[in-house]
This record gives structure tokens, sequence and C-alpha cells, in this order.
């Protein structure tokens, strides 16, 4: 069974070669999957992996269509 990694608010700003402020941000808004435990935010690698993908498929999709 893959190992399921759980992420801190640094190690996913690093992963994601943004901001730590920035990661903080997004995850106030709920516009990157995260979970607050005991005031901390942590984040799902796995999860994270699928949302970049899928956001950019979103993305990929709705320019096709703009450029139509």
């Amino acid at each position: 069974m893959a190992k399921k990694e759980i992420m801190t608010v640094k190690q996913i700003a690093e992963y994601l070669q943004m901001d730590e402020h920035t990661v903080y941000r997004l995850a106030r808004s709920g516009e990157i999957p995260s979970i607050k435990i005991s005031g901390q935010w942590r984040f799902m690698k796995e999860v994270i992996d699928k949302w970049i993908m899928e956001t950019s498929m979103q993305r990929a999709k709705e320019n096709k269509k703009k450029n139509k």
C-alpha cells in the first residue's frame, strides 16, 4: 500500500514552489484542499497532486473553448 504523506504549510509551499503566505491564503479561502488540525493547516500530498491535475485539465478545457 502507498504511503499517504501529510504535509505542513512549509512543506507544501516548497513542493508547490510558492510563498508560505500564499499557501495560508489559499487554505483559508478553501482554494487548496486542506484541513486545519489543532490550529495548524495540513495537506495530503496525494490530494494536492490530484487537485493540481484536475485544475490544470479544467483550465485547458476552458482555454480550448475560448479559442474556438
